[in-house]
């Protein structure tokens, strides 16, 4: 998957990234270099748009880097508040329309406590899907490939190259594999016992 892009601004002050990677509810980064900031970088949500605000000396390496550390921190932060299975359905019900034109039309979207060896699934038959609870508290990126993978589902029931074409639109796929992948591979290790006195 190529990385998203980001680019400068014709004024030195600020630059724009189009698609940004902290979800589907962000149209835009603004990156915003200041004089009076020496080492701080800081970012919020502005309405559809993430305001990045770092030191003006900063390069362009810096910045991208930084852009992408304040995002992950941003959606690490939002991924905090469990959403509502409500909430999760209407989230699907976003994703869908983004990504599939509104072609996959869940009936049901929810989490479950009962999935301990996959991150969701999907019955096309009666159009409901399940996540689980396990990927409460991940980033959203990661929660929001999961959602689609399981949304791909209800259009292509198999994992053949049709299925995987439709999450090709999704920006973060291959970021949100990895982080999954990581996750599993953190739980393989060994768990060293503490050390005396800890």
């Amino acid at each position: 998957m190529p990385a998203d892009p980001l680019h400068r601004a014709t004024g030195p002050k600020r630059s724009m990234t189009s698609q940004p990677p902290g979800g589907p509810w962000a149209s835009a980064v603004e990156v915003r270099r200041s004089t009076r900031r020496n080492r701080t970088v800081s970012a919020y949500r502005e309405g559809d748009r993430t305001v990045v605000l770092i030191p003006a000396r900063m390069s362009e390496a810096e910045e991208r880097r930084w852009v992408t550390v304040m995002l992950d921190k941003l959606a690490a932060q939002e991924s905090k508040r469990i959403l509502g299975d409500s909430e999760l359905t209407e989230r699907a019900e976003r994703l869908s329309a983004q990504y599939f034109e509104g072609r996959a039309k869940p009936t049901l979207v929810r989490w479950v406590t009962n999935q301990n060896t996959r991150w969701g699934s999907c019955t096309p038959a009666e159009g409901s899907i399940r996540l689980s609870h396990r990927l409460q508290g991940m980033p959203e990126y990661v929660v929001d490939y999961v959602l689609l993978h399981e949304l791909a589902h209800l259009l292509v029931p198999g994992h053949g190259p049709r299925f995987w074409r439709l999450l090709e639109a999704y920006p973060r796929t291959e970021r949100a594999r990895g982080y999954l992948e990581g996750v599993v591979a953190a739980d393989r290790l060994p768990h060293l016992p503490a050390a005396r006195g800890e």
